[in-house]
């Protein structure tokens, strides 16, 4: 019930009512009313899975996702053949992936899904430009990774704006973190630039010279805004002390940020 609530504030929302791996349906009414979430696995299924978000830019984006979709769904062909040819079988791969805990096919999958999106994105008519320039060198940055390590070791998503999500199994986060450090390094005052809790050890990594080598032209100093460390969540949990909620309890709304 809680998920089709969030889902008349945003889509996408009803996936955060559960923790773990959660899948968004499709559903059949004519009014949306089953289209709710369901979860495939709890937050414990897959512990190795860590999360780094590359904090590109905090700006409001111009489209938002809303007014974009309501475009891309009137106007661009390849939405209509994604929906038609890709969703459904990928989904199920994507499933079978995350059951097994493949991350070769979550890699791969997650990474074709993501320029899929924004390729519709720029399908659509008048475009719509959600990846900027460090965008892009994130994602070659990626790429360049896992053809050095002769593997899908790390993959990327973009939603709608420029900030990249990446997906890594545990063993190689500190070098993984390290490559960022080295390829979008920050301000020399750099208090608070990461959360994550192996940072001291990724500042202290030794990358191979040929990583090095092969990376020389994602290098962009002070691109990144912060890079924001976690993993696959608990979901919403009930606080007993409201100074740890994020919203008013007496009026609803979001507390004002400090």
């Amino acid at each position: 019930e809680l998920s089709g609530f969030a889902r008349l504030g945003s889509g996408s929302a009803c996936r955060s009512m559960y923790g773990g791996f959660v899948k968004w349906n499709m559903g059949e009414k004519e009014d949306g009313s089953d289209s709710l979430a369901t979860q495939l696995a709890s937050d414990a299924h897959w512990p190795d899975l860590q999360v780094l978000v590359l904090v590109v830019s905090d700006v409001k984006k111009e489209t938002s996702s809303t007014t974009g979709m309501g475009v891309s769904v009137r106007t661009s062909p390849l939405l209509a053949h994604r929906k038609s040819a890709i969703v459904e079988p990928r989904l199920a791969e994507m499933e079978r992936a995350i059951a097994e805990r493949d991350f070769d096919t979550f890699g791969r999958l997650t990474i074709q899904d993501s320029n899929q999106f924004h390729a519709c994105c720029l399908d659509t008519y008048p475009p719509i430009f959600y990846m900027n320039d460090i965008s892009k060198r994130i994602v070659r940055m990626v790429h360049l990774y896992n053809e050095f390590c002769e593997g899908i070791e790390a993959c990327y998503t973009f939603d709608a704006g420029p900030n990249a999500v990446i997906f890594l199994e545990e063993e190689h986060l500190v070098e993984f973190l390290s490559l960022v450090r080295h390829c979008f390094p920050p301000a020399d005052d750099d208090d608070g630039f990461c959360t994550s809790w192996v940072d001291s050890k990724a500042q202290a990594h030794t990358l191979p010279n040929g990583l090095l080598d092969v990376v020389k032209a994602c290098h962009l100093p002070q691109a990144l805004k912060c890079v924001i460390h976690t993993t696959v969540g608990k979901g919403p949990c009930v606080v007993s002390n409201s100074d740890k909620s994020l919203l008013d309890v007496q009026t609803g709304l979001p507390k004002p940020t400090q």
